[in-house]
């Protein structure tokens, strides 16, 4: 049987992973495949077992709800990992089973392409909307690489919570708000805005956003990719504002896997024929 790698999730037929995955695989020449697996809850502790002595298997790709649950159900864990408290990737090493998370460099991928090395010593500002799992890795994402940081929650307390989390001692450094007082903090002086909650999500209400005050050098990212040009985005876009959207950054958490997986890194010269791919 060939090596193969998977996607484990509940629910799973949305995820775009195998398509990324199969197309640099195909790319490579490498004969293997990776595919979508629907596990449910209450079958990820036989899912794991089962796994574990299986010769052709890769590892797996871990979405919602499994982040945190196949936690106790491995053996070693990234240190960053660890400090966000969710494990989106899973590969077997030497007969244990290592978890780690790809979700910050591929978050901090097209952002740190695009926006500027600060000057003079200062840093760049970013606003960042969420306090739940998929904020803790781009907060950490940010804080690790020496952004500012304005943290904007459903309530304040809660900014102030994972504010603290992520920085502990250091937590005043993050600046937290409430999202309806969001508004008033967007100034030519913030870099990027990014939306680190499920707004905007098909079936979501969007972000309750206004971007009129920030300046035309902005980038506006929103980490939500279906559908991909989700209002906030649409909104930036009127403004002539420089946007990322939640398909590069799937491309890029791709990447760490597709590493672990196979042993060489993708093709990212493709980028613009996957892109393609995804979205026909």
């Amino acid at each position: 049987m060939n090596p193969y790698a998977e996607v484990i999730g509940d629910p799973i037929a949305q995820s775009k992973s195998p398509l990324i995955h199969n197309f640099w695989l195909d790319r490579l020449g490498i004969a293997a495949v990776y595919r979508k697996q629907l596990v449910h809850p209450d079958g990820l502790a036989g899912y794991i077992a089962s796994r574990r002595d299986d010769p052709a298997w890769r590892g797996c790709n871990v979405t919602m709800p499994h982040k945190t649950l196949v936690i106790p159900l491995i053996d070693d864990l990234d240190p960053l990992a660890a400090a966000i408290g969710a494990v989106n990737i899973v590969v077997p090493r030497d007969g244990r089973l290592f978890g780690c998370n790809s979700d910050v460099p591929g978050f901090l991928e097209p952002l740190q392409a695009r926006i500027a090395a600060p000057a003079g010593g200062s840093r760049s500002r970013i606003l960042v909307v969420g306090t739940g799992g998929a904020a803790r890795a781009v907060v950490h994402a940010l804080w690790d690489a020496g952004f500012t940081i304005i943290l904007v929650g459903r309530t304040a307390t809660r900014a102030a919570a994972l504010a603290a989390e992520v920085a502990g001692a250091d937590a005043a450094a993050i600046g937290t708000a409430a999202l309806p007082d969001s508004d008033a903090l967007l100034d030519e002086s913030v870099a990027a805005v990014v939306n680190a909650t499920s707004l905007g999500m098909t079936g979501q209400s969007p972000l309750p956003l206004s971007l009129d005050r920030l300046g035309p050098d902005a980038i506006v990212y929103d980490i939500v990719y279906s559908p991909l040009e989700t209002p906030l985005l649409a909104a930036a876009r009127r403004r002539g504002l420089r946007v990322i959207d939640g398909l590069e950054m799937l491309v890029g958490q791709a990447a760490m896997g597709f590493r672990l997986f196979y042993g060489q890194p993708p093709p990212r010269a493709d980028d613009a024929a996957l892109r393609a791919l995804l979205l026909a």
